[in-house]
């Protein structure tokens, strides 16, 4: 069990709820559904870090000026620094403590992708090494996500799980296809799988970086616009962020299993529409 172990059991049980109540047991819808009401509970927390984001962005501009002013007097300054934070309502800290908050979850909810047996299956270590072994000794290689491995294999090869008794059940097992997509499968550039035996797979899977990608650079846009147009000495950085994003989501898609992408994509097209949101209703109050 990972370091947020204890995060990741419930939401791997929440997943496969998803999957087996409101997706019918399509995987690909599972995720969608499963990111879109994450996302909705986690949206007081990036309302509240937008909106400590924005006022920060507001009172530069002072902070900058007491910066000047008190150089060679830091109590002085930490003191000015306080008076203005509480003459404004701002909290230094409110924008960081949701990312903190959020972190957690994003590492358990890798954990959660990256080992379904354990975490949406519930079946015991001593289950997943016994049917890894299994596989290992039928299949010519096996990648770093052993237990999606294992799901690939016995829902081609159904009839060898009844020598495994109660261990894995055919009712049980995980189908990772979704519109054509196997979410199973890690996106390649490789020429030997694009056009090879199993290209048939792996050249639809360029939709999910390509898709990523996009997402991930027009959410990226919405947010730097937002924080250029109330400061705009950082606009060098905010371009630098802009194109950051949409870089390790291109990297990190020939990475990570096509499901783990299809879950970036959900996140961002969500955050797109709630960017959106929180500009022209939250913000906007708020001035």
């Amino acid at each position: 069990m990972g370091i947020f172990g204890f995060i990741a059991d419930p939401l791997g049980d929440f997943m496969y709820f998803i999957y087996n109540n409101m997706a019918f047991k399509n995987y690909g819808i599972a995720i969608i559904l499963f990111t879109v009401i994450i996302k909705l509970i986690l949206l007081p927390l990036t309302v509240k870090q937008m909106k400590s984001t924005t006022k920060m962005q507001e009172i530069q501009p002072k902070i900058q000026e007491l910066q000047k002013r008190y150089k060679n007097d830091k109590q002085k300054l930490n003191e000015e620094m306080m008076k203005l934070y509480q003459e404004n309502k701002v909290n230094p800290m409110g924008g960081c403590l949701p990312l903190l908050v959020q972190m957690p979850i994003l590492i358990s909810l890798f954990q959660v992708f990256r080992n379904p047996l354990l975490y949406m299956l519930n079946k015991s270590q001593e289950t997943v090494d016994t049917l890894s072994n299994y596989v290992a000794e039928n299949v010519d290689k096996m990648t770093h996500y052993v237990q999606i491995d294992i799901l690939n294999y016995f829902n081609e090869h159904i009839d060898e799980l009844r020598q495994f008794g109660d261990m894995l059940k055919p009712e049980e097992l995980i189908n990772f296809q979704f519109i054509g997509l196997q979410l199973g499968r890690v996106p390649s550039i490789s020429t030997d799988k694009l056009f090879g035996p199993e290209s048939h797979i792996y050249l639809p899977l360029l939709f999910i970086p390509i898709v990523g990608v996009a997402a991930t650079f027009i959410s990226s846009k919405l947010m730097t616009a937002n924080s250029s147009s109330k400061n705009a000495g950082k606009s060098s950085t905010n371009k630098s962020m802009m194109y950051l994003g949409p870089v390790l989501t291109l990297v990190f898609s020939f990475q990570l299993p096509a499901g783990v992408g299809l879950y970036w994509i959900a996140g961002y097209i969500f955050q797109i529409f709630q960017q959106l949101y929180i500009n022209k209703v939250v913000l906007k109050k708020e001035d």
